[in-house]
């Protein structure tokens, strides 16, 4: 599409990083490896100094899952693994200029969850900050521009060593296509509205009435996107059918709103199905 940042209230490059918390990281990063095809290139943990929680960087083409497990007992992501299970809390997007994202968002009355600063080490400095987007979900900004490390200070550079079977191939995806946020019912033109208001996302579809129907679940969803259309989010909510639908089923398990699914970009979607 045409797009002049120049022009964008909240310029975003990105992508930057899918962020789960899940009950076993280390058990994850190995599934998500042979299952998926994606390589390991950075740890944190209690080997690098971090004592509470360990961190698997994967990758797969453009596509990068940070899988984050508490291991000491006062772990904050033990805490939120017992009341959700595994799950996304973290979309993480890559942008130009941190300072300005968060000004604009917080003009726009964003809750910023933390402000603009720099991490630095060996490898140069990130700057980064966060804002909430619906439920417990974040949106981590991203400034690696003078960053040359393998993913962010106080991660380790880190290989696979899983071991695959033979012809397995070496990468099943190569990016993420969008990712999908469940709301309450009632609650889907707010999100839509917070990402057009905080973020300067475009509306890109919409499926409501009997677009996505059955005779007993239903849901409606408003696809958002940023300005250059590299990161899309459709937003979903209830829509009343003979039983409860499945977003309505999803938030009662879940426990709130949530990232409910990631899409991959696949250049062989038979063979790798």
């Amino acid at each position: 599409v045409e797009y002049d940042d120049s022009r964008d209230p909240f310029p975003v490059t990105g992508l930057d990083a899918v962020g789960f918390v899940v009950g076993n990281a280390t058990q994850a990063a190995s599934w998500y490896q042979l299952a998926f095809g994606m390589d390991l290139v950075a740890y944190r943990g209690p080997e690098t100094g971090c004592r509470e929680s360990k961190s698997f960087v994967l990758r797969s083409g453009s596509a990068r899952f940070v899988l984050s497990g508490g291991v000491t007992p006062d772990s904050p992501l033990l805490d939120h693994h017992r009341q959700h299970g595994d799950g996304v809390v973290d979309l993480a997007l890559e942008v130009p200029d941190v300072d300005r994202c968060i000004a604009h968002a917080r003009a726009s009355g964003a809750t910023v969850l933390e402000e603009p600063h720099d991490v630095s080490d060996e490898h140069g400095t990130v700057r980064t900050a966060a804002i909430a987007t619906y439920g417990e979900t974040r949106h981590t900004l991203v400034d690696r521009s003078a960053y040359t490390g393998p993913y962010l200070p106080g991660y380790v550079a880190a290989q696979t060593t899983v071991v695959r079977p033979e012809g397995h191939p070496k990468r099943l995806f190569q990016t993420v296509d969008h990712c999908v946020g469940n709301v309450e019912l009632g609650r889907m033109d707010e999100w839509v509205d917070f990402y057009h208001r905080v973020m300067g996302f475009t509306n890109m579809a919409e499926f409501i009435g009997d677009d996505i129907a059955t005779d007993y679940s239903a849901l409606m969803s408003k696809v958002v996107a940023s300005g250059n259309h590299r990161v899309k989010f459709p937003l979903n909510e209830p829509a009343v059918a003979r039983k409860k639908a499945q977003i309505d089923e999803y938030l009662e398990v879940y426990g709130g709103p949530r990232c409910q699914h990631i899409a991959l970009g696949t250049r062989d979607i038979l063979a790798h199905a």
